[in-house]
């Protein structure tokens, strides 16, 4: 079982590979004139900024719990990438961006699936055998 913090320290170089694709996503002129594909960079945004308060006031719970809500997000985006990107271009840029997505949803999902429920209590230390 990971605590929080070390959850954070595992998701925070996770999210800097969404913020890539995002950027990339964003200026792509390919999907320039679709709404729909142009809501990928911006749930990517939404995602990622959605944690910066908690990270910087160093709430690790209120991080993951956070995040855990934004999943769903997260999910589809993945989906509608790695389903709708070949239509606008099958450039290898598009192909490692959706594969960049996808292995990066699937990371920040195994880690969370480490955390403990919410509302759980903290575990207990193992009494000594003293």
């Amino acid at each position: 079982m990971l605590q929080p913090v070390e959850a954070v320290e595992q998701i925070e170089p996770l999210l800097a590979h969404l913020w890539m694709v995002r950027t990339f996503l964003k200026h792509a002129e390919e999907i320039q004139d679709s709404l729909e594909m142009l809501e990928i960079p911006r749930t990517l945004f939404d995602v990622i900024r959605a944690t910066e308060p908690a990270l910087q006031a160093g709430d690790h719970a209120r991080y993951i719990h956070k995040l855990r809500g934004k999943m769903g997000r997260l999910r589809e985006a993945r989906e509608q990438l790695a389903s709708q990107y070949s239509v606008y271009s099958d450039h290898t840029n598009f192909q490692m961006a959706a594969r960049s997505l996808t292995a990066t949803v699937v990371s920040i999902e195994a880690v969370l699936s480490q955390c403990p429920p919410p509302g759980s209590p903290p575990p207990q230390a193992a009494p000594s055998a003293d």
